[in-house]
């Protein structure tokens, strides 16, 4: 994948020193690309983010500093995707904090399949083990792709299972791509590069920080129509995942064990908290119904067109195009980032849009 200039300017953005995904989305909805962020007045970037942000923007990076990652995208199976980009995961622009970079090695296609979350505890028992590839396997032979975070114990059983079957899997990392943490699973993550794909949001040489994986979190659930917690402690990040779920939307399982079982203890929390008890993968895909897609055909995503009728001569802000089109802010900032980059329409000052076609 060659770096255009339009790709430069998107990862240097994200590699502006305090500049994190909210901060980066907010200047995306005022000013609509990153040309027309690094072209911005500082007096009117200092009104979105903290002023030493702006003015890193204003100095903006180092061109050595994209050298890595042009080299990383000579291997054809690297990608970067943008918020922006038509192949990017649709599902994410429905979260309220969609990633707007994202790394990715293997198959991008499966990032638009319905898909399902399978988290747990990485100090698993063997029984656990058992049942996340299991359920794992059995989902994705019905065509649900799984989704997980590359860890010890279920999440590396998830994997496994579903690269079993038609379904393959996702694995969602809190490290640049250029690393493989936990390094004993460099086995699977060969696997899952060739057969299914490794998505991070973070940029190349980032190492396993603990706050990344809260983080990435929110993309494992994001992806999903659902959220399994097979094995979970009352500490366990599992947890954070199923909350996360929960919050967007998404339809959360927990599947019961021993009540003397400290890893059953965080499933028991989530059921008597609504969460649907299941005994067997059948349960999930009985529950999940006619979300359960064909993997061959992708959930339909807004289209440009659609907004194009939304989006008179006159110029408009993204209070009224959400209102007018039922879009998300997210959804709404990708499709028109599309729209601008096609030259159809212009980003105005003071966040508006306006057709030029």
């Amino acid at each position: 994948m060659p770096m255009d200039a339009t790709l430069a300017s998107w990862l240097t953005l994200g590699q502006i020193p305090g500049l994190g995904n909210e901060s980066l989305l907010r200047l995306l909805q005022t000013f609509g690309s990153p040309e027309a962020v690094f072209l911005a007045p500082l007096s009117e970037l200092n009104r979105i983010v903290k002023p030493t942000v702006a003015s890193a923007i204003t100095r903006g990076i180092d061109d050595d500093k994209l050298k890595p990652v042009a080299t990383w995208l000579d291997d054809p199976a690297n990608r970067v995707l943008t918020i922006g980009d038509t192949e990017y995961p649709q599902a994410l622009l429905n979260i309220p904090d969609p990633p707007c970079i994202l790394f990715a090695k293997g198959r991008i296609d499966l990032l638009n399949r319905p898909a399902l979350a399978i988290v747990g505890s990485r100090n698993a028992t063997p029984q656990g083990l058992r049942n996340a590839e299991a359920f794992a396997q059995t989902a994705s032979e019905a065509g649900l792709c799984i989704v997980s975070g590359m860890a010890h114990g279920i999440d590396a059983a998830a994997h496994l299972g579903g690269l079993r079957g038609k379904g393959a899997s996702i694995a969602i990392v809190g490290t640049g791509l250029d690393k493989v943490y936990p390094a004993a699973n460099r086995e699977l993550a060969h696997q899952l590069a060739q057969n299914g794909v490794i998505v991070s949001e973070f940029t190349l040489g980032t190492p396993p920080l603990p706050a990344n994986f809260p983080r990435r979190n929110r993309i494992i659930s994001g992806l999903s129509l659902g959220c399994l917690v097979v094995e979970a402690s009352l500490q366990s990040g599992s947890l954070i995942t199923a909350r996360m779920a929960l919050e967007q939307g998404r339809e959360v399982f927990a599947i019961p064990g021993s009540i003397h079982s400290p890893q059953s203890k965080g499933c028991h929390t989530l059921i008597k908290q609504g969460a649907k008890l299941v005994e067997s993968a059948q349960d999930i895909l009985e529950e999940l119904g006619n979300k359960c897609l064909s993997p061959e055909t992708p959930p339909p995503a807004p289209t440009e067109h659609e907004l194009f009728t939304h989006l008179g001569f006159d110029p408009t802000d993204l209070d009224t195009l959400s209102q007018r089109s039922g879009l998300t802010i997210a959804a709404l900032s990708a499709i028109l980032l599309q729209l601008e980059l096609d030259g159809r329409i212009t980003a105005l000052p003071g966040g508006l849009y306006q057709r030029i076609v």
